[in-house]
């Protein structure tokens, strides 16, 4: 089962989403255990959660105090043993792929620090073995989206929230582009379905679909198969 522990000064801006998604089923049924830690929490007497930044400059800066409570206090009271990563989003990270979802699925518990204003303390990446990751190259407000988008692809993949077989064919799976979907009706506003999969075929059927999925990637997506993709 994977742990995913979220550090953060918003926790009720993920509650909605996993409470109403398949996250919140497989949450329910003890597949997968998701759990807030509030920065604002950790705090002590008069501390803040932010302060302006050494040198100068617009902005504030997350403590790395309070951050390091709670780490040490998650850490503490895990398993010695436990395969884990500690994940921050940040615009200065390396991609977040497909790939890096299907590793952190497989791990005991995956600690998602969402960064906010100009980011958190760089001494944070000097006392905890932390991974940078970005969602693309833009700036939010907070990281909460972007860990939600990590959190949200890395759980779906935790053997037994999906249909094994919806992920064994999806998007980036095999390295591809997922092919073209339809369902009733057959005819909409004189847009048919392709003939081939009213067909019953399901060879042909198959066989269309890797060939959609293969056109789909070289107009949209070549990078991909640049990267050594089927």
């Amino acid at each position: 089962m994977l742990t995913i522990d979220v550090v953060t000064l918003f926790p009720e801006v993920f509650a909605p989403f996993v409470g109403l998604s398949i996250l919140g089923r497989a949450v329910e049924a003890g597949t997968i255990t998701i759990r807030y830690h509030h920065l604002l929490d950790a705090l002590l007497g008069n501390e803040r959660a932010d302060d302006i930044p050494y040198g100068g400059g617009a902005g504030m800066v997350l403590r790395i105090e309070p951050v390091a409570r709670v780490l040490d206090a998650i850490v503490a009271a895990a398993p010695a043993s436990e395969r884990r990563s500690i994940v921050v989003p940040a615009p200065a990270g390396r991609a977040f792929t497909h790939a890096e979802a299907q590793r952190l699925a497989q791990l005991d518990r995956l600690i998602l620090i969402c960064g906010h204003y100009e980011g958190i303390d760089e001494r944070l990446a000097e006392l905890y073995p932390i991974e940078e990751f970005t969602v693309g190259d833009f700036v939010l407000t907070g990281g909460e989206l972007a860990a939600l988008a990590i959190l949200d692809a890395t759980a779906r993949l935790v053997p037994g929230v999906i249909d094994p077989e919806s992920a064994a064919h999806e998007s980036f799976a095999n390295g591809l582009l997922d092919h073209p979907s339809y369902t009733r009706p057959a005819v909409f506003r004189g847009v048919e379905v392709p003939p081939v999969l009213l067909s019953g075929d399901h060879a042909k059927i198959a066989a269309w679909r890797r060939e959609q999925s293969r056109a789909r990637t070289v107009a949209r997506r070549k990078d991909l198969l640049d990267e050594g993709g089927p």
